[in-house]
């Protein structure tokens, strides 16, 4: 691990966040980032922050962006906010806004 960057307390569902991590999950910097900038998904905003981030904390150590490559990367989920919608006969349904946590690391190229 050369550097990492970390997200928390986001408001996206881990599901969503994973179904965009899968396309980019061990892929070099350059390329994670041009499948991003094409995607039309949600997530691909705070995906694209926090490579950056983590870019920018490996040139800090003296790397190089074409020599790095995402080794792993993780959602996990945060907590849920709680919320009430009003459903038929007086009821109240409750509605789940879920968070999450992403963490980036990048290693160097074998």
């Amino acid at each position: 691990m050369i550097a990492k960057a970390e997200g928390k307390f986001l408001r996206l569902t881990p599901t969503k966040v994973r179904q965009v991590i899968d396309l980019i999950r061990h892929r070099d910097v350059l390329e994670a980032e041009a499948i991003l900038i094409n995607l039309n998904k949600r997530p691909k905003e705070y995906l694209i922050k926090l490579l950056k981030q983590a870019v920018a904390n490996a040139k800090v150590k003296g790397f190089n962006s074409p020599q790095l490559y995402i080794s792993k990367i993780i959602c996990d989920g945060g907590p849920s906010w709680k919320r009430f919608k009003a459903a038929a006969f007086g009821r109240a349904v409750p509605i789940k806004k879920r968070t999450s946590h992403i963490k980036i690391e990048l290693d160097l190229k074998a």
